[in-house]
C-alpha cells in the first residue's frame, strides 16, 4: 500500500496508540517524515528515555523517574491529606487544576470482577499500609483525610464504596470528590474548573 516499507511500519505502531486511527497514525508518519531529523531524533530519544527512567514512586504509585516521587517527596505537600485516584493520569488531571495541595496514592486501576480486577489487582494493600504506619509530614501529623477520587462510572463507585468500607472503620475521614464530575467520564480528561470543584464540593462518606 505505501511506498516504503518503513513508512508503513511507522504507520501500523502508531495506529497501535489509544485513540489514534489509520488516518492519523499516517498523517503523524508523514509529519515526522516532514520535520527535521533532530526533531525526530528529539522524539525517538525522548520515547526511549521514559521506556527507560520511568517508573513507579514506591510510595504513591505515580509514575516517576524518582523514588519516592517529587510530590511524595515535597515537605510543603500536606501528607496528612491522601488523594486516591485509579490512574497515574488522573494525577496529572488534579495537579492542572493547582488547587490540591497534598498527596496521593495511586490505585492502578478499579474493581470490576467480570474483567477480572480483584482487590489483590490493586495496590489497596499498599494504601492500608500508609494508613497503619502513620505516614507522616515533617510536623509528625498521621493522615487524618482519605478522598475517594475514582472515577465516577460503575466500577470507580464499586470501588470506591469497597475502600469506604475499609477506611472508615480505621478512624480517618474519607470523603468522596462531588458530582460535578459527570457520571461515565474519565477524571483524565475532567477540565481544571471541573475538578476543582469536585475537590471543594467533597462529602463525608459513611
Amino acid at each position: 500500500m505505501y511506498s516504503s516499507k518503513y513508512l508503513e511500519l511507522l504507520i501500523e505502531e502508531l495506529a497501535k496508540l489509544p485513540s489514534i486511527g489509520q488516518k492519523t497514525a499516517q498523517r503523524l508518519a508523514l509529519h515526522i517524515l516532514k520535520v527535521s531529523k533532530e526533531d525526530a531524533v528529539r522524539l525517538a530519544e525522548a520515547i526511549r528515555a521514559v521506556k527507560e527512567r520511568v517508573r513507579l514512586c514506591g510510595v504513591c504509585g505515580n509514575f516517576s523517574d524518582e523514588d519516592p516521587c517529587r510530590i511524595c517527596d515535597d515537605p510543603q505537600r500536606d501528607a496528612g491529606l491522601v488523594c486516591v485516584v485509579e490512574q497515574p493520569g488522573d494525577v496529572l488531571a488534579f495537579e492542572r487544576t493547582g488547587e490540591f495541595r497534598g498527596r496521593y496514592h495511586v490505585l492502578g486501576g478499579a474493581l470490576s470482577p467480570l474483567d477480572g480486577t480483584h482487590p489483590d489487582d490493586l495496590r489497596i494493600a499498599l494504601l492500608l499500609e500508609r494508613l497503619r504506619a502513620g505516614e507522616t509530614a515533617g510536623n509528625g501529623a498521621p493522615i487524618r483525610e482519605i478522598i475517594l477520587a475514582t472515577n465516577p462510572n460503575v466500577a470507580g463507585e464499586a470501588t470506591a464504596l469497597y475502600l469506604s468500607r475499609l477506611l472508615v472503620p480505621l478512624g480517618v475521614r474519607v470523603t468522596r470528590i462531588a458530582r460535578g464530575v459527570p457520571m461515565g467520564s474519565d477524571l483524565e480528561y475532567s477540565d481544571q474548573v471541573t475538578l476543582a470543584r469536585a475537590l471543594e464540593g467533597r462529602r463525608e462518606v459513611d
